[in-house]
């Protein structure tokens, strides 16, 4: 079994703890031979801006799958609109006092402060006509169209890229990673993750955050995998 790419969520999987890059986790993606992409619900400028300061050829996953691009000097590609989730958002407004994170940059989802009772707004979701859910990333609520996620923004960047989405090995920490590992060949959790990813996932760290990152690429050269 040999995989062609890697793909990695940020937040949580190549990070510390406290959310600061893990160097550890770095500098091993920058001895890789095999194209690196990064996967996260956050915007693409600042998907971008990471995968250039690691190092990588600027592939990237943004928006939990709503936007995607090869490289840095390529536009990205975006999927779905804002229209069905400012109505989502629009109506939970009538029950919680809600905030938006970076709504400036955001093009396909909208972004919330974790300030608010979840699955009291999910119920509430439930009662209306929208194709939207709420995803808990642990770092914001996503209002997202649920015909958008990592696993079809995956698809549609591995195509791009000349790959199937089978040819990655997937890594990551939280439930908006799942379609991804379902996507992928391969998937690695790592131990901080949540219920749903370990669910999923073919092999779960021992180590957490970055070190498990670290563990997970350590664990597929070992195998001869990449």
């Amino acid at each position: 079994m040999k995989f062609k790419a890697l793909v990695i969520d940020i937040d949580g999987t190549i990070t510390c703890e406290n959310r600061e890059l893990h160097l550890g986790a770095v500098k091993k993606m920058r001895t890789l031979n095999v194209p690196v992409v990064l996967a996260t619900g956050n915007i693409l400028c600042y998907a971008r801006t990471a995968s250039r300061l690691i190092g990588l050829g600027g592939a990237v996953i943004a928006e939990n799958g709503g936007a995607v691009t090869v490289r840095y000097d390529v536009n990205g590609i975006f999927e779905g609109s804002l229209e069905e989730c400012e109505k989502a958002f629009s109506f939970l407004s009538q029950h919680f006092k809600l905030t938006k994170l970076d709504p400036t940059y955001r093009k396909t989802e909208i972004a919330l402060r974790r300030d608010f009772d979840l699955e009291e707004a999910r119920s509430l979701l439930e009662t209306q006509p929208f194709d939207i859910e709420l995803v808990d990333t642990k770092y914001a609520i996503h209002v997202k169209s649920i015909k958008i996620n990592k696993g079809i923004g995956l698809q549609k960047l591995a195509g791009m890229m000349g790959f199937e989405a089978e040819d990655f090995v997937a890594i990551g920490d939280s439930a908006n990673d799942a379609e991804m590992f379902e996507a992928a060949g391969f998937g690695i959790a790592v131990a901080n993750g949540d219920e749903r990813i370990k669910e999923v996932a073919n092999y779960v760290t021992e180590a957490s955050f970055g070190d498990g990152a670290v563990e997970a690429i350590e664990f597929l050269e070992s195998n001869g995998w990449i």
